[in-house]
């Protein structure tokens, strides 16, 4: 039996909905759903198989992606959840090639170029849709061309972690992109508090690699300076022995390298360190791939290094310790390196993240990290956005309170109106950070004395409610000013489609209500325990309009506009 979570089944339902709403443009007719490493997201393929064909008893599937081994684990999860399924596999390899079937398991490599054995499709499942180039003569670009041409109606869901590409951006922009929006996206902080995901702790090394020299093409370093820069013994043999003293206590660890000959030198570090290791790469012969994988899965080898490989469509959920070796500008795939390690097991009660390659202080924590494009400078000098604990060395966000590892309080910028260092990163944020929908400001300068912009005062938030209204909600602010109290209503519509969908879900998500924001009025109002009230509120008043800014508790602003003479906000 299909037995989803209740995010498994939001996400199915998300789909549902962005595709009767339609709207998407020809180009770019697919939808996404963002779902973290360890969430489900083979379970979530095969229910979303299922019910196409419950539906539609004649459709037909195709569920891609790019390698032998998710052909492999897609099916086996379809297959063992949905016994009888009418599936296949057409994988060259795997050696099988049975494209009659109606629910179609197969690998780009082996499709892309045989559109008439695939035959028509009335919906395409990709999975791993962040290895999608955005160039348009690629194999995907082809392959979904032509069954387009042959259903012109089909229907197109991406499923990825990472919802972006460093030589790219977000998959759902841009010209050629095939996604026109994330139909869902669920959120790692929220699903390791619920324990669906196991909890990450990332400690500051005391080695940390240096690649201030190395050069980079296409917004990544150029693989060989990087390696020439890491691949040091005196480096390695420093970094592997403080990883072996954390993880004297772990059952499997991962180590993520630079290069071949550095994936070598930390593999026979370990060894030294009486540990056994063995690395794997993409130049290693597949059936020795898998016996080593198999080796590391039983517990008979305890430490894996790797280059190329492991990054995506490893599941191996008793891996609890991840040593990022490998400096990378790629935000993607430092998430998905670290997303190796968020699987549940028995007897795991955390994964430990040793951060060598400064990647966390680069992106950010693994729930709200930072993606910028490569022209715009990743990361970017002094550009961090972790700190480590003064108490147990943790990595925590730059503008945490309290470590949740040992209950340390970092200290704090004293003036409360000073702006917290990581907003002006979290400007271009894509994956989790959200600034929020400000008002419009007024077109044209005006003088400050008019707008009262620069003079205006922030206030104290006293009171935070949620009323219902005719056509949604409304979010009532009540504030003090002296002796008098004011409130304000943010007019809230979470059924609706473009800008106030939008803004439900910016106001739903700042005020910490999770990256999951209802989707309806009444959902809203059923969890509305989970809002947390701003700190503060100013009011900016404007020629046609007053305008609202909210600082909440973690430094975000969330903005809101009122048009004044009556008219409607």
């Amino acid at each position: 039996m299909l037995r989803l979570r209740d995010y498994q089944r939001a996400s199915l339902d998300a789909l549902s909905a962005a595709w009767a709403r339609g709207g998407a443009d020809d180009a770019a007719p697919g939808h996404l759903i963002v779902l973290p490493t360890g969430a489900g997201k083979a379970l979530v393929i095969a229910a979303l198989s299922r019910e196409t064909l419950e539906e539609n008893p004649l459709a037909r599937v195709a569920i891609v992606t790019h390698s032998r081994e998710l052909v492999a684990q897609n099916f086996s999860e379809l297959t063992r959840s949905w016994p009888g399924a009418p599936a296949g596999v057409f994988s060259a390899g795997l050696g099988r090639r049975e494209a009659g079937a109606q629910v179609l398991v197969c690998g780009i490599q082996s499709v892309a170029d045989r559109l008439d054995a695939v035959g028509p499709r009335d919906l395409v499942i990709v999975d791993e849709a962040h290895l999608i180039p955005r160039a348009a003569d690629t194999r995907y670009g082809r392959f979904l061309a032509g069954l387009r041409a042959r259903t012109p109606g089909l229907r197109v869901a991406g499923f990825t972690a990472t919802p972006y590409r460093l030589d790219s951006g977000r998959l759902d922009e841009g010209e050629h992109r095939l996604f026109s929006g994330i139909a869902y996206e669920a959120d790692t902080f929220t699903l390791i508090r619920r324990g669906f995901l196991a909890p990450l702790v990332s400690k500051a090394t005391l080695t940390q690699l240096d690649v201030s020299g190395v050069g980079r093409r296409g917004g990544d370093y150029i693989p060989g300076e990087l390696e020439a820069a890491v691949n040091r013994d005196w480096i390695t043999r420093a970094a592997v022995a403080e990883l072996a003293e954390y993880g004297r206590a772990r059952r499997a660890w991962l180590a993520f390298c630079a290069g071949l000959a550095h994936a070598d030198a930390v593999r026979d570090a370990v060894r030294a360190e009486g540990y056994s290791c063995e690395s794997v790469s993409g130049e290693t012969p597949r059936r020795e791939r898998d016996r080593i994988v198999a080796a590391f899965r039983a517990g008979t080898i305890r430490c894996l290094t790797s280059v190329g490989v492991l990054g995506t469509g490893f599941n191996v959920p008793e891996v609890d310790l991840v040593a990022l070796l490998r400096p990378t500008r790629s935000t993607g795939l430092y998430v998905q390196q670290v997303g190796r390690a968020l699987r549940c097991a028995p007897g795991k009660a955390d994964a430990l993240i040793l951060d060598y390659a400064g990647l966390v202080r680069m992106h950010g924590p693994v729930d709200a990290v930072t993606v910028r494009s490569a022209t715009q400078g990743l990361g970017g000098a002094g550009a961090s956005r972790a700190k480590p604990c003064p108490g147990c060395g943790a990595l925590i966000a730059l503008n945490a309170s309290t470590c949740e590892a040992c209950w340390t309080e970092p200290e704090v910028d004293e003036d409360p109106e000073a702006p917290h260092e990581a907003a002006a990163d979290d400007e271009l944020a894509i994956l989790s950070a959200d600034p929020g929908l400000p008002g419009p400001e007024p077109a044209g300068p005006a003088p400050a004395a008019e707008t009262g912009w620069q003079e205006a005062a922030w206030h104290p938030v006293t009171a935070l409610n949620l009323e219902a209204a005719p056509d949604g909600l409304d979010l009532v602010l009540g504030w003090r000013d002296g002796p008098a109290e004011a409130a304000w209503r943010v007019r809230l519509r979470p059924e609706r489609s473009g800008y106030e969908r939008e803004k439900a879900v910016s106001w739903w998500r700042g005020l910490g209500g999770g990256r999951d924001a209802p989707m309806s009025a009444a959902e809203f109002l059923e969890r509305a325990a989970l809002l947390a009230r701003p700190a503060s509120i100013r009011i900016r008043p404007g020629r046609q309009s007053e305008h609202i800014d909210c600082r909440t508790r973690d430094g975000r602003i969330l903005g809101d506009v009122r048009r004044l003479a009556g008219r409607a906000a």
